[in-house]
């Protein structure tokens, strides 16, 4: 049963309210809008009477949400996310739509960025729309329906769809060093690249292979693009993962100082929110994305 009209105000002072809290001035939200000053004014006073309570307190020229307003926009803001996103659904195909996927940079760029013409031509009833999060969010407070994840299974509220693990390789610029090193130990004359996500990743590189050596210091990147710039310019050895390393591989621009893989700290996931159901667009997008990784799998293991 829906709750009596009195406990539910309306998407206009709802949508008002959400813009002056987030802009600071009721100018400002009215702009965003297409309203008058005034209408925004009065959608404001409207929702304050109905609730018994000021949402707002005026700081100078602007206006400042008061302690009940704090929490009343976080479930505001989640409620209007979850309306766009019901009545968005409700107009479009229902095996179709638009997907908003969240993408680590690296993973992103090389390995999902050239697999996805696969999926426009498989499903040209979907839209698949890319922005860079590297790390996990709040899905209620976002417009994203799906995410890359990688790591373990510490994603709160969230399905997992595995799809990988990482798998890693050194790497370094042409003469650089003679040829892939026949004992691992012969990397240490170099200085050793790392990256702030995987500060042991050179440890578990060297334990895998079979020694455990003192590791030296060394700079610190943020993100896998960056720290090949530097590998490639010969500013040291670069840990990369294989799908990142090969377009630089193949292109001259970075050499094998080792033939020794590993697997990485963890693995690469698909993650949704439990409580949305697998239809339209994310179905048909989860459902191919499993198909891509169990053929990289058969590839891998062909090898």
């Amino acid at each position: 049963m829906i709750a009596p009209r009195k406990y539910l105000p309306s998407v206009t002072s709802l949508m008002c309210f959400e813009a002056v809290a987030r802009l600071g001035s009721a100018t400002l939200a009215a702009g965003e809008l297409s309203l008058t000053q005034s209408a925004v004014s009065r959608q404001l006073r409207t929702l304050e009477d109905q609730l018994g309570a000021p949402l707002f307190a005026r700081a100078g020229r602007g206006l400042v949400l008061t302690p009940r307003g704090q929490k009343y926009v976080v479930e505001i803001r989640e409620i209007l996310q979850h309306l766009a996103r019901a009545t968005v659904a409700a107009q479009t195909n229902p095996s179709g739509g638009t997907l908003n996927l969240a993408i680590l940079p690296a993973f992103g760029m090389h390995w999902l960025a050239p697999r996805l013409r696969d999926f426009a031509q498989r499903h040209p009833e979907v839209t698949v729309n890319l922005a860079t999060r590297l790390a996990p969010f709040d899905f209620r407070t976002s417009n994203f329906h799906a995410a890359i994840h990688f790591g373990r299974e510490d994603w709160p509220g969230v399905s997992y769809l595995p799809l990988m693990p990482e798998i890693v390789v050194p790497v370094c610029a042409p003469g650089l060093m003679a040829g892939p090193a026949s004992d691992p130990r012969e990397i240490l004359r170099h200085d050793l690249l790392h990256l702030d996500t995987r500060p042991r990743g050179w440890a578990r590189w060297f334990s895998a292979v079979g020694t455990e050596p003192d590791l030296p210091p060394g700079m610190v990147f943020d993100q896998f693009s960056t720290m090949a710039q530097a590998a490639i310019h010969g500013l040291g050895v670069a840990l990369l993962p294989t799908f990142f390393a090969e377009p630089y591989l193949a292109g001259g621009q970075l050499v094998l100082a080792s033939s020794r893989t590993t697997e990485s700290i963890g693995n690469y996931y698909l993650v949704w929110p439990s409580e949305h159901s697998k239809t339209g667009a994310l179905a048909s997008f989860r459902a191919w994305l499993e198909a891509q990784a169990e053929a990289e799998k058969d590839r891998n293991m062909s090898k």
